[in-house]
């Protein structure tokens, strides 16, 4: 049977044990990654750095409420407005594929950006185990688990090996 309080303590115990400088996060309101933000903070605190990006295709009041959520939560949080840079890549593209294709590079291009500001070694992610299921089987080749080869970020994801009951 699932240990709730034990996953915790194992999550965080070893977070601190493979992050051992700068990481970010990025975080997109969902449960997934507002989870591994919660428990990377508790593991490595102000090394932990969350960012949201606001790419222009959010609902209505959806930055706010994640905004509100981490401020709650007492964790920082950075909010990159990156609208212009999206809608201009996307601009003319009609092929759904391609559109997420793009789409991904590009949060891979300002993550890696924020990264190399901060000088951030890790790249946490809320990756839980049907998402790399579904990437690896090909059903899905947008999600966070699809990155580009030659990525200069460790990636750490605590969750991994859980399911959602959804």
């Amino acid at each position: 049977m699932f240990n709730p309080k034990k996953f915790i303590e194992d999550a965080i115990r070893e977070i601190k044990e493979e992050v051992k400088d700068k990481a970010i996060i990025a975080v997109s309101g969902g449960v997934d990654s507002t989870t591994t933000a919660v428990l990377a903070y508790k593991a490595i605190g102000n090394l932990l750095h969350c960012i949201f990006v606001d790419h222009g295709f959010l609902r209505k009041g959806e930055k706010e409420r994640v905004i509100n959520t981490f401020k709650n939560l007492k964790i920082p949080l950075k909010v990159i407005d990156a609208e212009e840079i999206f809608l201009s890549k996307l601009r003319g593209i009609v092929d759904p594929e391609e559109k997420r294709k793009i789409i991904g590079k590009t949060f891979i291009e300002i993550f890696e950006n924020e990264a190399k500001r901060i000088n951030a070694k890790y790249l946490l992610q809320g990756t839980i185990a049907p998402d790399w299921i579904e990437t690896e089987g090909g059903i899905k080749s947008h999600h966070n688990v699809a990155l580009p080869s030659g990525m200069v970020l460790e990636v750490v994801e605590p969750l991994r090996d859980l399911y959602k009951d959804e």
